[in-house]
Formats: structure tokens, sequence, C-alpha cells
């Protein structure tokens, strides 16, 4: 007896070398290699050239240390943006870039001269910008090749960086060009400064952490009241004269600064008087205060009073006319302390009234500013004095604390705060004193408490008239609404920003950066405005980089015989880094002889057809899009970008903030080792980037497991086309190719769609469901049969293939942005490698093939088939089954729309059973139904005839071809075929 006929090797099995394990550490660095190798790229220019322009600037990371998954999901998404927006039909062009200068790279160097026992003064400025440059070049190039590995495509072989000569020049430049419009100018605020750093920071650069502070209830008595007899009574004028006015603040030693009180003409004030309280209390009985009255039993509870009556109410107008003495008046405050109605004021907490220092606040300093005329018209010395000096120590201007330290070098708390208390008590000024824990601002480099301080700087003015007449807070805000807010919360985000936002200090007193290239006369402090002279620094800058302005030579050399050196001051203070980054528009987008594929650019805004985007987190608003936003308006009249995106921050997967205190940070590099590129790319399709976002290992395990259902599906796709001879669709259609290409149909609009509004979310959940669904779970599974079993001419195969070609290229383009290396991978799988996906557009389904009548009848149809996969997993359960094509089930139907439905249709292969029987009616009542599924009913049965060798079906043996009796008519249709063609 001769053995049974293989007939495994007549069927047109899936063939395919892409591997159903990705392996995708090993496999995405080829890919790499392999782009690099072809040019991708410089290829994606060429392919798009003369089209209308997408450009993503990007928001320059500093080069000073290894990416976080933060700056993984940041250039993922920019990625994707790109990627998507070439495919979409523009030239899409994406430029990395790098921030050089500033204090994070300062910093790392100091440290290492700490760590040496080096001093920073010792070694000269140029010196110790060289090591600076040295060392974000090394992190620049560290930086580049993580970046790529992500699976980014950009100009890495030209990225722009702002310590080049030519962005250096340009910096120089642009503030150059504030002070042509004398929008800067050198003044004096308050600002964050870093005792630690010893710098102004910026709003950015400052992070809010719990911190304990001492509080103290300090009393002003009142020394004069400035009021006619015809507004208050002679008595209530004696109370006043002898009552005290109290603040509340968490900074005592702010106190020396004190200049003024503030108070709101919005809440209701009373005179209180201490009725009852221990024999050594601060607030001693018989004494007069005056408090908020919503804040009065507060007070008194923190100074410990026993009980207190109210005397009087107190007018705004009455408060008016208060003058004040200092609590320190005996160590040398001797001047009024005036009280001023404040909007910044509530009775929230506190006393109601605000102890004001216009050199430790903003609004402190608003406040004094705006009522410098009424001030000086009183006698009042309007001056702001320089209290604390850069080192947190008490100047001069803070008699009797000279030398005392705020903070010291290493951050800790000084012994100022309680030289302060301790002078208070010894002139009876104190009324209660605390402690209280809250939210500090810190340096987000040393992690350490800074301070406000009166320093002179150097700003940009925000309200200053230009020849137009416009102000910068103006265009800024105009530019606001011009630009497209993605999401749009956004545009209030920044727009609140801008409204509220003090005059920007573009100053910072450190060594490595571009400094602001202007001299100040000796006698009038005007800057220099000399064109000649600018040329000659701006040229300077460009052969030998900024380090030309720390020279020895450089002031006389600049200046030239036109000026006399001794006549001029070299300002030598560098520019705040978030003005280099704001100035790279002007170095990137509109430097041709740089970046030549942005020659020629003209955005929208301009009457143009082009696109600027900038893209970064949320926490932007206050930083890059901000400082990009007043640079451009300030020299330009308008935003630098047309659209702004922006996305959350990265939690661990129990949604808490990643420290490494906590242990739960995840690197990305950790992610990619272990599952490859792709699979955090595919966490950030996934994700609502709009919000902050989770990872971790629960969360990369799901993201892998929907990564494998997608994958499985383009390797089945590949498989099965290696049996497709290139036959296009034609002839008659069977209406499930004609479901598909609706499908298709349908899908493209929506795919397209979500990618113009990146939306990358809605693609992944689109084509999830419609790769899982509709096709694997669906199309895929019934067509099996067909496709490996059907003869080789059989027209209904050939359609099918031709069908799931259409499927494979729609799928594999709209993935592509997100599974870059994937899709890859699979193209080259399918039409070899002379080409790459990302050079393809995204795939455009035919409208025609739209059939909403043809939907809603197969929706119909699948609500059956859903019912009898019920059916034979219970059989399978109870092991009465094992295939489902061992099976013939009965289905009844009860609704005559579904047996319409069904009318001509093949259930058995929609069912994948041997066969299937329709019956109308209800069906018996022990047959199987599902809830959702009404009027459907099905009683499984066995199969009956005797199972082909082939396509494993059951069938009547007496239909058999006398020359292949095992197996179905069909089969041996297709087995003659194959001996016919394997006999050649």
């Amino acid at each position: 007896m001769s053995d049974p006929f293989d007939y495994s090797k007549t069927l047109f099995l899936p063939e395919t070398p892409f591997p159903m394990r990705a392996g995708l550490p090993e496999k995405e660095p080829q890919i790499l290699k392999s782009w690099e190798e072809m040019g991708l790229y410089d290829r994606l220019r060429r392919t798009a050239k003369g089209r209308d322009r997408f450009v993503l600037h990007d928001g320059p990371p500093y080069a000073n240390g290894h990416l976080h998954i933060g700056h993984a999901l940041n250039k993922i998404l920019k990625d994707m943006v790109t990627k998507s927006q070439q495919m979409l039909g523009f030239d899409s062009d994406y430029v990395p870039g790098w921030d050089c200068h500033g204090l994070p790279i300062e910093w790392k160097i100091e440290e290492e001269y700490r760590g040496k026992g080096k001093n920073k003064d010792d070694v000269p400025v140029v010196e110790f910008r060289q090591e600076c440059r040295a060392f974000a070049t090394r992190w620049l190039e560290i930086q580049r090749e993580e970046f790529k590995r992500l699976g980014v495509v950009g100009d890495w072989a030209n990225p722009y960086q702002t310590m080049t000569f030519h962005a250096e020049a340009q910096i120089a430049d642009e503030i150059m060009k504030f002070a042509a419009t004398d929008q800067l100018y050198r003044g004096s605020k308050p600002v964050m400064w870093s005792v630690v750093e010893k710098t102004a920071l910026a709003e950015a650069e400052v992070e809010y952490h719990d911190h304990t502070s001492d509080t103290v209830h300090v009393a002003f008595a009142v020394r004069a009241v400035d009021l006619d007899a015809s507004q208050v009574d002679k008595d209530k004028l004696a109370l006043l004269k002898n009552s005290r006015v109290v603040i509340w603040t968490t900074t005592p030693w702010t106190m020396p600064g004190n200049r003024a009180i503030s108070y709101s003409n919005r809440i209701g004030y009373g005179l209180y008087r201490v009725m009852a309280a221990p024999a050594d209390n601060w607030a001693r009985v018989g004494n007069t205060y005056v408090l908020a009255d919503k804040l009065a039993a507060d007070v008194f509870k923190a100074a410990k009073v026993e009980s207190f009556e109210r005397v009087t109410d107190v007018s705004a107008a009455e408060l008016a006319g208060i003058t004040a003495a200092h609590p320190l008046a005996n160590l040398g405050y001797g001047f009024d302390v005036p009280l001023l109605d404040g909007d910044h004021v509530t009775d929230d907490a506190g006393t109601g009234f605000v102890h004001t220092a216009p050199g430790h606040g903003r609004e402190d300093f608003d406040i004094w500013m705006a009522n410098g005329r009424i001030l000086a018209e009183r006698g009042i010395e309007t001056r702001i004095p320089y209290t604390v000096d850069g080192d947190g120590r008490f100047t001069t201007e803070a008699p009797g604390f000279e030398g005392r330290q705020v903070i010291t070098e290493k951050g800790e708390k000084g012994d100022a705060n309680q030289a302060v208390i301790e002078a208070l008590m010894a002139a009876d000024s104190l009324v209660a004193r605390g402690r209280l824990k809250h939210q500090y601002p810190h340096s987000w480099r040393s992690k350490k408490p800074v301070i406000f301080r009166n320093t002179p700087q150097w700003f940009i003015a925000m309200d200053k008239p230009y020849a137009d007449g416009t102000t910068l807070r103006q265009r800024a805000l105009k530019a606001i609404g011009d630009t497209q807010w993605v999401p749009e919360s956004g545009e209030n985000r920044i727009r609140g920003m801008i409204e509220n936002r003090p005059d920007w200090v573009v100053s910072r007193q450190r060594a490595w950066g571009v400094p602001i290239a202007v001299f100040v006369h000796q006698e009038t402090n005007e800057i220099l405005k000399d064109e000649t002279v600018n040329l000659r620094i701006i040229e300077a800058f460009r052969q030998e980089g900024a380090d030309a302005w720390f020279k020895a030579d450089a002031k006389q050399r600049f200046l030239g015989p036109q000026h006399k050196a001794d006549e001029w001051v070299k300002v030598d203070d560098v520019l705040d880094v978030w003005f280099d980054s704001g100035s790279t528009h002007a170095f990137t987008l509109e430097s041709p002889q740089d970046f030549p594929n942005f020659a020629g650019l003209k955005r929208k805004v301009d009457g143009g057809a082009d696109t600027v985007m900038y893209l970064e987190g949320s926490d932007q608003h206050r930083g890059w899009f901000h400082s990009s936003l007043l640079e451009s308006c300030g020299t330009r009249g308008r935003a630098p970008y047309d659209v702004v995106l922006t996305h959350g921050f990265v939690l661990d997967g129990e949604g808490r903030k990643m420290s490494k205190s906590l242990g739960n940070t995840v690197a990305p590099q950790d992610v990619i080792k272990q599952s490859g590129a792709d699979i955090l790319r595919l966490w950030v399709a996934a994700s609502d980037y709009s919000d902050d976002l989770r990872i971790g290992k629960e969360i990369l395990q799901t993201t892998s497991d929907a990564y494998r259902k997608l994958r499985n599906t383009m390797r089945w796709m590949l498989g099965a086309l290696k049996h497709h001879d290139g036959s296009d669709i034609a002839g008659e259609v069977p209406e499930l190719e004609r479901l598909m290409l609706h499908k298709l149909a349908e899908l493209s609009p929506e795919i397209h769609a979500a990618y113009r509004t990146y939306d990358y979310k809605k693609v992944f959940a689109l084509l999830t469901q419609f790769m899982n669904v509709d096709l694997s779970a669906f199309y895929f599974d019934i067509r099996k049969d067909r496709l490996y079993c059907d003869p080789w001419s059989s027209h209904e195969r050939k359609v099918a293939l031709a069908v799931i070609e259409e499927v494979f290229k729609a799928v594999t383009t709209w993935l592509a942005p997100i599974l870059s290396f994937t899709c890859e991978e699979a193209w080259w799988d399918r039409y070899g490698r002379d080409g790459s996906v990302h050079l393809e557009g995204l795939y455009t389904a035919d409208s025609a093939w739209l059939d909403t009548d043809l939907d809603a009848k197969w929706e119909k149809i699948r609500k059956v088939r859903r019912v009898v996969t019920g059916a034979l997993e219970v059989e399978r359960a109870a092991k009465r089954l094992g295939s489902s094509l061992e099976a013939a089930p009965t289905v009844f139907i009860a609704d005559a729309d579904l047996m319409a439905a069904l009318d001509g249709a093949d259930l058995a292969e929609i069912a994948i059973t041997s066969a299937a029987t329709v019956a109308a009616g209800e069906g018996p009542a022990d047959a199987f139904r599902l809830d959702e599924a009404k009027g459907i009913a099905v009683v499984s049965a066995k199969a009956a005839g005797v199972k082909c060798a082939r396509s494993w079906k059951y069938f009547d043996p007496a239909t058999a071809d006398p020359h292949h009796p095992d197996i179905t008519p069909r089969d041996a249709a297709a087995m003659k075929e194959w001996s016919g063609r394997h006999a050649l």
C-alpha cells in the first residue's frame, strides 16, 4: 500500500521571510544603516521638490546628557508629524537642533571643576567657554545617535546649533535690532535669583517644591493720618493715630526692603483692641490693630490673644490717608511707609495687608512703580534699594544686618531671617511668629531655593510703542490669534501669560552664552547706536564666534577709531538662553546659505502656502513658544510659527512623576534594547499626547501585544501575496471583496483627516480595529480556504489577492509614520529595497468603492456569523467538535431583514463550516442564542460525509472525482491544474 499523497505541497499557503518574531532590537539598526546608505532624507527632498512646504522647526534640547523618556516622546511625535505630512503631499522637512549655551551646560563644567577642586574664577573666560563648547559638542554627538535610533528622519548631517559661529552672530544681531528700536534697556527690577548659580533665572527655569518658611505678623505703628475733620471725627482720628497696621509675611528677611503696605478697597477693615492676653504676650492688652474683618480672629489666634473687641470700621479712604513708621526705624529705617491700594491684595489669608518690598517681589514692584509720581509728590524717596547682593548677603542698604545671609552658597537657609525676627522683637514690632510648609520656587538645576532680589538687568520692553504705534505685547497677542494651537486650549494658556507678563529680562550674569553685544556710555547710560560698530561685531562673530567679545582687545577693536574707549562700557552680561532659542528661526528658517532647503520659504502669514510648526511639551508655553513669539514679534512683527502643537509629560504607570529617587524612571534606551523603537513609537501613537502620558511595564506589554497583532496581520498578507500574479481587480468582484474595498474607501478619508489634524491616537484606533477585526478575524479568516485551496486560475482567488494587495498598500503606508521600521521592512519584503515606504504617499482609496448598502447588508450577515461562532465555541468547549469544519449548523432566522441579507450568501463559507442550513423561524427553545442578536438561533450538528484530505471540508464522497476520490470536486480541479503546471 502506497503512502497517502501529501496535499500540503499543492496548497497556496503563505510564504514570506517576514518573521513572526520581529527581532526589532537587531533589525532596526540594519534598517537605519540602509536609510543612511540610500540617502533617504535627500531622496525625500528630491521627491517633494516643488510642493508646498511643511516645516517642523525643532525646539532645541540641551546638549548635556543622555535622552530621557520625555525626549523620546517629543522626537517620535515630531517624526510622526513630518512623515505623515510628507505622505499627505507636502515637502515636509525636519532639521534637528540643539541649545548649546546657558546654565545647564555651564553648570556641568562647574560641577567638574568642583570635583577637581578647581575655581572657575581662576580660569580665563575664553578658556572656560571653550570647555563649555567641547562639552556641548560631545553630548550633541551622543544625543544625535540616540535620536536617530528612534527612527527619526531628518537632516542629521546638518543640524542647527546655537553655538555655531553663524548662529552666535545672528543672535547678537537680533538683540541689536531691539537696541536699535529702543526696546532694549537697562533697568532695575526684582528678579528670581539663584544664589547657588549666581545668576538671574527665567520663569521657565524655576520649579516649585515644598519648603518650610518662617512666618511673622509685624505691626507698623501709624505715624500720621492725613485726613481733614470733614472726613473723620476727632475721636476716631485719635484712635487711628494710636493704632498699628499688621502685615503677615513668609519672608521676614525682606523687611529691610519694605517701603509700603498694600491694602484693597474691596476688603472690609476694622480697628480691633486686645482685651485679654498673657502677661508676656507680644500683642498686649490695650493694643489696637487695623485688620481685615474676615481675618481678625485668625490673627489674634496666632497672636495668642484671649479676647478682643472690634472698636470701629476703617474705610479705604481712611487707609489711604495713613502713613506708617517702619518697624525697624530704630536701626536706620526712619522713612515714611505709605499705604497703597492694590488689586493683588486679598483676604484669603494673612491680615488683609501686604508688606510691600519693591525690591523683592513682582507685584510689590508693580504697585510701587504705578504710584511713583504720587509718592514723589508726597516727598517719599522712590528709589528701590539693593538690600541683598548676588551672594544672598545683606548690603549696606540694609542697615543693622550687613553681611547676614538669606541663602548660603550651598542653597541652605542663612542667618538673615533669624536676625530680622530678633530685631523685630527688640523693636516691639512682632505680633506673632510661626512656620509654614508651602510651595516655594527652586532652581530646576541646583534644586535649591531662589530669592527675589532687585538687580540691574537688561530688559526688553513689553509696552513701549514701536514706530508704527504698536507694542510688543500687542503684536504678540495678535500673533497668538493668527496661530493654530493644537490642542486649542494652548491659545488661552499663552495668551494669559503674554497679557500679564512683565518686561522680558534677557540678561544673565554668566560666561557661556552670546553676549549682549552693546556699548553703554559712561555718563548718559545710552546704548551706542552705530551701524559700523555693529557690523564689525557681527563679522567678527561670524569668523571667530562670540569668544571675540571676551578677548582682551575687544573694546578697542569694535569701537574703532570713531569712539573713545574710555567713554564707553562694554556689556559683558550674556543673553538668557531663551533668547538664543527664541532666535533659532532667524538662523535656520531664514538662512538659505546654511539651510538651502528653506530657501524661498513663504509662509501663509506672508501670503504664501508654506507652514511652519513648533512642537514641544506644554511647559513651553512659558518657554520656547513664548520666547520665540516675543523675539519674532519684536523684530519681524509676527510669530515665527503657523501651528503650535503641545504634548503632556510622561508619568509612570500609576500616574506619578518620574524620579530616580522613586526608582520609577523608564529609560528609552532600555525599552529599545529589549523591545525595539517601534514599540515606543506605537506607545506614543496609542496615547493621548494632549494630556500627560503614562508608561510602565504593563503598559509596554499591552503595546507589545497590540504590535504583535498588527505585525502578524501584515505578515499574513505578505505570505498570501507570494502567490499573487500581479493581476488587477477586474471582472466580477465578489461581495466580500467589494465589502473590503468599501472599508478601504471608508477608512481612507478618516485616516487622512486624522493625520492632517495630528490625531495619531485615532489613526491607531482605526487601524487596530480594521486590521484585527475586519481583516484578521473576519475577511482573512473566511478567505483562507479560497486562497489556499482554489485552483491557480480561479478568478475569485485572484480578485481576493488583488484586494489584499490594495489592503497591504493601504495599511502599510497608513502605519508608516507610526511603525516606521516595521512598515519599511514589510514594504521591502513586497516591493524590493530600491524604494522606501516613506517615499510613498498615504494610500488613497477610490471613492467609487463606497457602498453603504452593501456594508449595511454585511453587518447583518456578520451578526448572524457571530451567533454561529458562539454556538460552535460551546460545542468545542464540550469537546463535541474540533474544527469548525466538522460542523453543519442549522441557523433559524426570525427577522425578515436578516433573511433577506442572507439571500444568496454562502453561510457555510462565511461561518467556516462544511455546511450550513438557513431556516425561517424562532428555532427550538434549546437552540443557542446571543442576547445582543435577537431573532437568531443556532442548532449545532456534525457535518455529514467524509473529510477532504486537502481542504479538510466534509463532503459527499458520491460527488468526488474518480481520479481524486479523497478530496472535494473543487480540490480535484485545483489538483489537475497543479499537476499540469508541475508536469512542465
